[in-house]
């Protein structure tokens, strides 16, 4: 009987959650439709990595690389496949952590919010929060 009254607690704690924040997984458009990401729930936590490119290939036709990626290791690996969110956990009307830009090849304190709208805006700071960026991202998928 205690089993199931735990098992019953705890199922209300995890729809108490989600209702909270839902996860926004599936396909997004990033960038006016350049980069699609794909978002998915990893544990408690949002995972994203790049799913597709407008133009997957640089000018001499070879797959996009990260090629501003301060680890030198990493600067041959494809954009396509990488991993963008770290950390991004729910809080209070949205997920905070961290996200990488392969464009520049930082990491940004971030946090994500869905709009009325549908949509997400990924909100990326730098100086402890002084100087931000917001990114749009639609629902494709």
């Amino acid at each position: 009987m205690i089993r199931l009254a735990a098992l019953a607690f705890a199922s209300l704690v995890t729809a108490a959650s989600a209702q909270a924040s839902p996860v926004p997984e599936g396909l997004w458009s990033l960038s006016k439709g350049k980069v699609q990401v794909r978002i998915v729930a990893c544990g408690e936590a949002l995972c994203a990595t790049v799913a597709g490119l407008a133009k997957p290939n640089d000018k001499q036709g070879r797959p996009k690389v990260d090629k501003r990626n301060p680890n030198p290791a990493l600067r041959e690996r494809r954009v396509i496949g990488i991993s963008l969110l770290s950390g991004m956990k729910a809080d209070a009307g949205g997920w905070s952590g961290n996200f990488y830009n392969p464009d520049d090849g930082e990491t940004y304190a971030g946090r994500i919010e869905q709009g009325g709208d549908g949509k997400l805006r990924l909100k990326g700071c730098v100086l402890g929060g002084l100087i931000c960026k917001t990114q749009v991202l639609t629902r494709i998928g």
